[in-house]
């Protein structure tokens, strides 16, 4: 049973509207890509982790951020079954892959990576450590998952806690089915308790309002390529389609993620939607959807 559901993060969101509206640099857009990348991985993982026979019977948080003695750290999946803690790292990684003799990993054309089975030993000791501060002794298994069937890694050391695509299907039948008892209810309650909402660390892009292209974007293949076909968008690219009420309020959400300093108004978002034509339509939508605050000309909205 899925406790905590996996999100999108607000960085990823950020980048994907910024992808979109302005030129990013090319280490910009290789990040953005490693995003995307990991949060497709962590849903292929969630998938798969659901549709293991008994799940409502295991406890499961996602994307868990927590923070231990000053150190902030996250893990992407957390499974509970009786009193057991099963922490996974999930990976995306796609094509061929080696450890050297010193422990280092690389790709073939020896680009060096971070060592995923050190982020494990380092989320592992803190969790441990966190639990302790709170009371709760238990037993944790931490495992590195490799879901992407595209991935090799050579020279993998035995005796590793990893698991590569090819193992799933062995793996999922080590674990086991009893369901969560009181205490790893309680322990799963702790966790929820003290989530972080949103990481101190947000590598972004920066980025003005005027620099910024406007216009609505397609919420499918987020192409700013749409027409106006009576109440409907269509995006030429995809052909998605939306009615232009809901795609608004899209906006509108969009623009105060990126801009939370700035009031929304009326004008605000009739420059913001470019291509909605008619502002009384974007001051009907936003009365019926948020809040407004003050009268007239210095009036704005609130969610």
């Amino acid at each position: 049973m899925v406790i905590k559901p996996r999100s999108e993060s607000k960085e990823l969101k950020l980048y994907r509207m910024l992808n979109m509206r302005m030129d990013l640099s090319v280490e910009e857009v290789q990040y953005y890509g490693s995003l995307e990348k990991g949060f497709e991985g962590e849903i292929q993982f969630d998938a798969w982790l659901e549709s293991l026979p008994e799940s409502e019977n295991r406890l499961i948080l996602n994307d868990l951020l927590l923070e231990c003695n000053h150190t902030t750290f996250q893990i992407d999946s957390l499974l509970l079954v009786d009193e057991t803690l099963y922490v996974f790292e999930v990976k995306n990684y796609e094509g061929d892959f080696y450890i050297d003799e010193n422990g280092r990993w690389l790709t073939l054309s020896k680009k060096e990576i971070k060592n995923p089975l050190l982020q494990l030993e380092r989320s592992e000791s803190l969790l441990r450590q966190l639990l302790q501060n709170h009371g709760i002794k238990t037993h944790i298994e931490p495992y590195v998952i490799f879901i992407n069937p595209n991935f090799q890694l050579y020279q993998a050391p035995l005796g590793q806690p990893i698991i590569f695509p090819t193992q799933l299907k062995r793996f999922s039948k080590k674990l086991p089915v009893k369901p969560a008892n009181r205490k790893g209810i309680q322990i799963a309650e702790k966790l929820l308790s003290i989530h972080l909402k949103e990481s101190p660390f947000k590598r972004l892009p920066k980025y003005t309002y005027e620099q910024l292209k406007k216009g609505i974007i397609c919420q499918s293949c987020y192409s700013c390529e749409l027409q106006f076909q009576d109440q409907i968008l269509v995006c030429t690219k995809c052909s998605c389609k939306e009615d232009v009420r809901s795609s608004i309020i899209r906006s509108v959400e969009e623009f105060i993620l990126l801009f939370p300093d700035r009031k929304v108004t009326t004008n605000a978002i009739f420059d913001w939607c470019k291509g909605i034509k008619s502002k009384k339509v974007i001051r009907k939508i936003l009365s019926e959807n948020f809040t407004c605050i003050g009268y007239g000309k210095s009036s704005y909205y609130v969610d």
